[in-house]
């Protein structure tokens, strides 16, 4: 039986990254000539059928949700993480934003070649899916917006038009069994699957 500590103590400290653990995701958009992109991200969350994405500026991803309001987030498992990381010093911009320069990005276009991974027609969005993610959501954009407090990142907001999932992972026809669905977790620019259930909430519906 596990028993809480009390006797932690705590010490201030400032990283310089505020990655706790989130879902890896990897974002797929329109490029201007009808290709796919796809670019690594760790920052969204979801409420309802809207999903909320944290885009960096500078970026293709977000040169073209602008342009092509239209979007699939694919979520990988722990065993894609290889492929994942092939692709993660890559930007689909020409003109790479110096920041990213600095820390050892490169142009690449062809992201599904780099990465390994297979291109699937969406149901009614441009994007392309990716076959080897157990989870896929074609989405719409709603809403970007650039916070006036930090010039690095725009606040995307997107609908969820149709949600893929692998077979193997439902159950009662439309809920995802979380004793077989394991995202894969970016834990501070460490990769994670999750480990044994611990517990439900009184809403689980499974």
């Amino acid at each position: 039986m596990n028993t809480i500590n009390k006797s932690i103590t705590f010490k201030e400290i400032k990283p310089k990254i505020m990655y706790y653990g989130t879902p890896t995701l990897l974002l797929n958009t329109l490029n201007e000539d009808g290709t796919t992109n796809i670019s690594p991200m760790s920052s969204s969350w979801a409420l309802g059928d809207c999903i909320v994405l944290g885009v960096g500026l500078g970026g293709k991803a977000i040169e073209n949700l602008e342009r092509h309001k239209e979007c699939v987030i694919n979520l990988p498992s722990p065993a894609l993480w290889e492929n994942v990381e092939k692709i993660s010093s890559y930007t689909g911009t020409k003109n790479i934003p110096t920041g990213k320069e600095e820390i050892g990005f490169t142009y690449k276009k062809e992201k599904y070649e780099a990465s390994g991974l297979t291109p699937i027609d969406s149901k009614t969005v441009l994007p392309t899916r990716i076959q080897e993610c157990p989870i896929q959501i074609e989405a719409v954009v709603k809403d970007i917006r650039v916070p006036e407090y930090n010039s690095l990142f725009a606040i995307v907001e997107t609908q969820v038009l149709h949600f893929h999932a692998d077979e193997s992972i439902i159950i009662h026809k439309n809920h995802i069994n979380p004793a077989r669905w394991s995202p894969l977790i970016y834990n501070f620019r460490h990769y994670f699957g999750l480990g044994e259930e611990v517990g439900k909430t009184f809403r689980s519906e499974t």
